[in-house]
C-alpha cells in the first residue's frame, strides 16, 4: 500500500515510525514531516492544512490510505475530501472533527448524551462573560471554543483570576480566532488521565492506558502545554475504571452521534477527571494525544495499518491488539519560552546535539517534533522539540532510561520536566 501520513510533528513521527514497520506498507510519503522523519519515509512538501494541494498528491500518487495526524486538517474536511476521491482515511469526517474543533458543539452533545461533565456555559460575547464570572465564588476553567493546539485552557484557583483569562483570551486573543467564543467551566478536582480508542462508527476499541503531564512545570506548577510527557500503562486506569468509562461516556457519545448522523471513524481521545464521585470527561479530541501516541506506539506490538483499515472498514471486532506488557516514559524537551509566551516568543533556531548519542541507549527511541535543518545543522523550530522516549521492565527503569538519554541531548534553552511518571 502507498501510505501518506499528515503531519510534522512528535506524534507524527511516532506513527510514521510504526506504520513504516507494518508488512502492508510499500511506501510511505509524509506531509510535510520533519527531518527525523525523513529516515522512515518521503517527505512531501505540503502544508498539513492545504487540503486541495493533499488530494491532489493522493491522487496522483494512487496513495491507498491517508493517515491524517493533527486536528486542524480533520475540522478543515480532510477525511471529506478524500472520500470524494475514493481515497480511504483514517479520521474522523469534518462533522466528527467538531467534537474538538468546537467546545460549545462538544458540551452540547455531552449534555444530549447525559455523560458527566463539568458544568459551564458559552459565550461569544466578553462582557457577558465577565457578567457571568463575576456571579460565581468557587474556581474557574476558561477554554477557548475553538482548536488551540492543547494550549486553549486556563485553570483558575479562584473568579480573579478567571476574568484575567477571558479578557487575555476574548480581548488580547492569546489563542488567537479559537478563542473568539469561549467556554467557562467549573473546576473539577482530581487526577487527570486519557482514555483514547478506536472507533469505526458503531465498535469502540480502547486501547492501553496512557497519562501525561500538561503544565510546563515540575509537580504540575505553571501554565498548562500541549503536554510535557507521558507514561504507559496509567496504574489509575484499572479495569474497573476502563469499563466504567466506556459505559458511561463512549457508548452514550456513539449513540448520540449516531442520532445526529454521525459516522465517526478513528481515534477518539477522552480526557477525563477523576473527581470523588467518579470519572468525568474534560473534553474529546478527535486524533492521537500528543506525547500519548509516542508511549502507545512504543508499546504496540500488532500491525498499526491493519488496525486502522479495520476501523476504517468497520470491522473492529474482528481484530485484537498485541501490546508490549513493559513500561514506556516519553519526556518532552521544549524550547525556551514554550508554555509561558506566545508561540511566536518561543525561541527558535537553536543548534541541537546528542541525539545520536541518545537513541543509541537501551530501549531509547527519540521522535522529532518542532526541529528543522539549518544549512546541515539540526535545530529548533518549534515548542515542543524533542520527545525522548523509553521501555523498561517497570515504570521506574523506563523513567531512568529516558532521563539517561535526555542528559545526552543540549541545545539553547532546553526546558523539561523532571517528574514525568512520578
Amino acid at each position: 500500500m502507498n501510505i501518506l501520513l499528515i503531519g510534522s510533528g512528535a506524534r507524527e513521527h511516532a506513527l510514521a515510525w510504526k506504520l513504516a514497520q507494518s508488512p502492508l506498507c510499500t511506501k510511505l510519503f509524509i506531509a510535510p514531516g520533519n527531518p527525523g522523519m525523513a529516515e522512515i519515509g518521503i517527505l512531501v512538501d505540503i502544508r498539513s492544512d492545504a487540503i486541495a494541494d493533499i488530494t491532489r498528491f493522493a491522487v496522483d500518487q494512487a496513495i491507498d490510505l491517508v493517515v491524517v495526524g493533527p486536528e486542524d486538517p480533520l475540522a478543515l474536511g480532510l477525511v471529506d475530501a478524500l472520500d470524494a476521491k475514493k481515497i480511504q482515511a483514517f479520521g474522523p469526517s469534518l462533522a466528527g472533527a467538531q467534537l474538538e474543533a468546537d467546545k460549545t458543539f462538544s458540551k452540547k452533545i455531552m449534555r444530549e448524551a447525559l455523560i458527566p461533565t463539568a458544568e459551564g456555559r458559552s459565550f461569544k460575547s466578553m462582557r457577558d462573560a465577565l457578567n457571568y464570572v463575576e456571579t460565581r465564588n468557587e474556581p474557574l476553567v476558561v477554554k477557548a471554543a475553538g482548536l488551540a493546539r492543547g494550549k486553549g485552557v486556563v485553570i483558575c484557583k479562584d473568579p480573579v483570576e478567571a476574568l484575567d483569562a477571558v479578557r487575555n483570551i476574548m480581548e488580547k486573543k492569546i489563542f488567537g480566532a479559537a478563542g473568539s467564543t469561549i467556554v467557562v467551566e467549573e473546576r473539577l478536582a482530581g487526577p487527570e488521565i486519557s482514555l483514547l480508542a478506536m472507533i469505526d462508527g458503531h465498535n469502540a476499541y480502547i486501547l492501553e492506558s496512557a497519562q501525561d503531564h500538561k503544565r510546563i512545570g515540575d509537580n504540575d506548577t505553571g501554565p498548562n502545554t500541549g503536554g510535557m510527557g507521558a507514561f504507559s500503562p496509567a496504574p489509575l486506569m484499572t479495569e474497573e475504571l476502563c469499563r466504567r468509562t466506556e459505559r458511561e461516556i463512549i457508548v452514550p457519545l456513539l449513540d448520540t452521534l449516531s442520532r445526529h448522523e454521525i459516522d465517526y471513524r478513528g481515534i477518539l481521545y477522552a480526557g477525563l477527571m477523576l473527581t470523588a464521585g467518579g470519572p468525568k470527561n474534560l473534553e474529546f479530541n478527535c486524533r492521537f494525544g500528543d506525547p500519548e501516541a509516542q508511549v502507545l506506539m512504543l508499546r504496540l506490538k500488532s500491525d498499526l495499518v491493519e488496525a486502522m483499515l479495520a476501523c476504517i472498514e468497520k470491522r473492529l471486532d474482528q481484530i485484537t491488539l498485541q501490546w508490549d506488557n513493559r513500561h514506556a516514559v516519553c519526556v518532552v524537551l521544549a524550547s525556551q519560552g514554550y508554555g509561558w509566551e506566545r508561540d511566536d516568543k518561543v525561541i527558535k533556531g537553536m543548534p541541537i546535539e546528542g541525539i545520536s548519542a541518545a537513541a543509541a541507549l537501551p530501549e531509547v527511541t527519540v521522535f522529532h517534533g518542532g526541529t528543522a535543518l539549518h544549512d546541515g545543522q539540526l535545530v529548533t523550530s518549534g515548542g515542543r522539540v524533542l520527545s525522548v522516549c523509553a521501555l523498561g521492565d517497570t515504570l521506574s527503569q523506563a523513567r531512568d532510561r529516558a532521563y539517561e538519554a535526555v542528559g545526552k541531548i543540549s541545545f539553547k534553552g532546553m526546558q523539561y520536566r523532571r517528574d514525568i511518571g512520578q
